[in-house]
C-alpha cells in the first residue's frame, strides 16, 4: 500500500471528522476512504480509529500515529516544495489565520497578493483564539500579544494594536459625556469579551489609579457586534481603534475620555522554522510586515483626530 497517501487520507479523516467530509476534500470515495484506513489498520495491526454511526473518535495508538504522520508529512512536503522549486516561485496552498477583526482588516492586503501572485490558493481562517501553527497546519497565524508556543515558531512583530472608547451622539444627548473615567459608573458599558484580559478596566498608574469592572449589560466576543452596539446607541463600548475609525469619521460615533486607550498590546506574524522557507509564506510575509503598519497608522490618524471627540 502507499502509506503516505494512508497517512495524508488518516491525518484528513480526523481533521475532517468523518469519511464522507474526509473523501470530499480528497476528491474521492468515502468507500475508497473506508478501504485505505482498514488497510492502514491491518498493516500496522492496530486499531486507530473507534467508528459508530455518529462519530469518530481516535485511539491512542491513533494519537501517536497522527502525530507521526503530520510530521513525516510536513517533511515530505518540504522535500517536494524544495525540488519544484517552490523557494523561487511562489505557488499552491497558503494556509493563514487571523482573529476576526484583523482579518477584514487585512483583506486588502490579500486582495493585492491574490493579484500578483495568482498560483497561490489563500486559504484564510478567522476566529477568536491563537491556534499553534504546528498543530493545525497554518502557514502564517496572525497573533496578538501571544507567547510562543513552541520553539520551532518564529515571530515576526507587525505593530500593536489598543481599544478605544466610543458612544453613539444619540447616546450622549441621552446620557451625557464622561469626563473622567470615574463617570462610566453612571454609564451603561459595553463589554468585549476577550481571554486574554481581566474583566476590569484599569486607567493610569499609582495613587491616581482607577479600576472598575463594568455592569452586565451587553457582552460580545466580536468587535463587529460590540461596534455595531455602540452605533446602535446601547452605551459606552471599548472598541478596537481600526474597527472604529470609520464609524467616526462618518459620525455614527464620537471619541469619549480620548485622553486614555486600553488593552494595548502587539501584534506578530507567527510561523514554523523551516530550513527553506517557501516563497508564498516569505512573499506574504514581507506585504504584511511592510503594509499593515501602514493601515495601522490609517486608521490611528482618524481616532487621534479631535474633531471626532467628545
Amino acid at each position: 500500500m502507499d502509506i503516505l497517501h494512508a497517512m495524508r487520507t488518516f491525518t484528513r479523516v480526523v481533521e475532517c471528522g468523518s469519511f464522507a467530509a474526509a473523501a470530499n476534500a480528497l476528491d474521492i470515495s468515502a468507500a475508497q476512504v473506508s478501504r485505505i484506513i482498514a488497510e492502514l489498520e491491518n498493516q500496522l495491526q492496530t486499531r486507530l480509529l473507534h467508528r459508530t454511526t455518529r462519530r469518530l473518535r481516535m485511539s491512542e495508538a491513533g494519537e501517536r500515529f497522527l502525530e507521526r504522520s503530520r510530521q513525516i508529512l510536513l517533511m515530505t512536503d518540504e522535500a517536494m516544495d524544495e525540488a519544484r522549486g517552490a523557494h523561487l516561485t511562489p505557488r499552491g496552498h497558503l494556509r493563514f489565520h487571523c482573529p476576526y477583526g484583523l482579518g477584514l482588516l487585512l483583506m486588502p492586503l490579500v486582495a493585492r497578493y491574490n493579484a500578483s501572485c495568482p498560483e497561490v490558493v489563500m486559504e484564510l481562517t478567522l476566529s477568536q483564539r491563537n491556534p499553534d501553527p504546528l498543530a493545525e497546519g497554518h502557514d502564517v497565524v496572525i497573533t496578538v500579544g501571544q507567547g510562543l508556543p513552541d520553539s520551532q515558531l518564529i515571530a515576526i512583530p507587525l505593530g500593536s494594536i489598543y481599544s478605544v472608547f466610543c458612544a453613539s451622539p444619540q447616546y450622549l444627548e441621552r446620557q451625557g459625556v464622561p469626563s473622567c473615567p470615574e463617570d462610566l459608573q453612571q454609564h451603561t458599558c459595553l463589554r468585549l469579551a476577550d481571554p486574554m484580559f481581566e474583566e476590569h478596566w484599569s486607567f493610569g498608574d499609582g495613587p491616581e489609579a482607577f479600576s472598575m469592572v463594568p455592569k452586565d449589560t451587553f457582552l460580545t466576543n466580536v468587535a463587529d457586534a460590540m461596534l455595531r452596539a455602540t452605533e446602535l446607541g446601547m452605551g459606552v463600548g471599548l472598541v478596537p481603534f481600526y474597527s472604529a475609525s470609520q464609524a467616526l469619521a462618518e459620525g455614527r460615533l464620537c471619541r469619549v475620555l480620548g485622553e486614555h486607550r486600553l488593552r494595548e498590546r502587539a501584534v506578530y506574524a507567527v510561523y514554523p522554522s523551516r530550513h527553506y522557507l517557501d516563497a508564498k509564506v516569505r512573499t506574504w510575509l514581507d506585504l504584511i510586515r511592510e503594509q499593515l503598519s501602514l493601515l495601522f497608522a490609517v486608521h490611528e490618524q482618524v481616532v487621534g483626530d479631535r474633531r471626532y471627540w467628545r
